[in-house]
C-alpha cells in the first residue's frame, strides 16, 4: 500500500507491504506469520469471496423497510455509488479492528456467484449467524491495495442487530 498513514503514529509511509511471512536467509522457520483469520494478502477481493452460505437459513429474512437487497444493489450499483443504503442479511464473517474498522460479509440469500455477499465497514460489532440492520455509503470498484479491492462495498455502515 503506498502513501499509508498511521493514525496512532500519526505518520506516513512511503509503503507499507501486507505479506504472509517473512523468511530469514538460512533460517528454517519464516521469522514471522500473519494472525490466525487474518485476511490472506495473496488473493484479490475484486469479486467478493465464496463465503459459503450453505446451510444458513435466510427463509426468515424480509427486505428492509425503503431499503435494498444484497442482489439489488449490485444490479444498480452505479447509481447508488456515493448514496446511503439500507440493507438487512445475515453476517456470514466478521473481521475485527482491520484498518481501524470492522469488516463484515453480510448475504440475504439473493444474487448469484459474485453477487451474494456483501462487504461492510463498521464501527459496530456483530458475530457470524447474527441478522443485522446495515445502512452506509455505497462505494464502487474500492481499491485498498495490497490485492484488496472491491466492486461493491458499504462504507462507515451503522449495524443494528435483531
Amino acid at each position: 500500500m503506498e502513501n499509508f498513514h498511521s493514525k496512532t503514529l500519526d505518520r506516513t509511509f512511503d509503503t507499507v507491504y501486507f505479506v504472509p511471512g517473512i523468511t530469514v536467509a538460512g533460517a528454517d522457520q519464516p521469522a514471522g506469520r500473519i494472525p490466525q483469520g487474518s485476511p490472506d494478502a495473496s488473493r484479490s477481493h475484486i469479486t467478493p469471496p465464496s463465503t459459503a452460505s450453505s446451510g444458513v437459513d435466510f427463509s426468515d429474512l424480509k427486505k428492509a423497510e425503503g431499503g435494498r437487497t444484497v442482489a439489488e444493489i449490485y444490479a444498480d450499483k452505479s447509481n447508488l455509488s456515493g448514496k446511503n443504503v439500507t440493507v438487512r442479511g445475515k453476517v456470514v464473517k466478521f473481521t475485527p479492528e482491520i484498518m481501524g474498522k470492522n469488516w463484515l460479509h453480510l448475504q440475504d440469500g439473493t444474487g448469484d456467484q459474485g453477487t451474494h455477499d456483501l462487504t461492510i465497514t463498521t464501527n459496530g460489532t456483530a458475530k457470524v449467524g447474527d441478522t443485522v440492520l446495515a445502512s452506509g455509503v455505497v462505494a464502487v470498484d474500492k481499491d485498498f491495495g495490497a490485492g484488496y479491492r472491491y466492486a461493491v462495498i458499504i462504507e462507515d455502515a451503522k449495524i443494528t442487530v435483531e
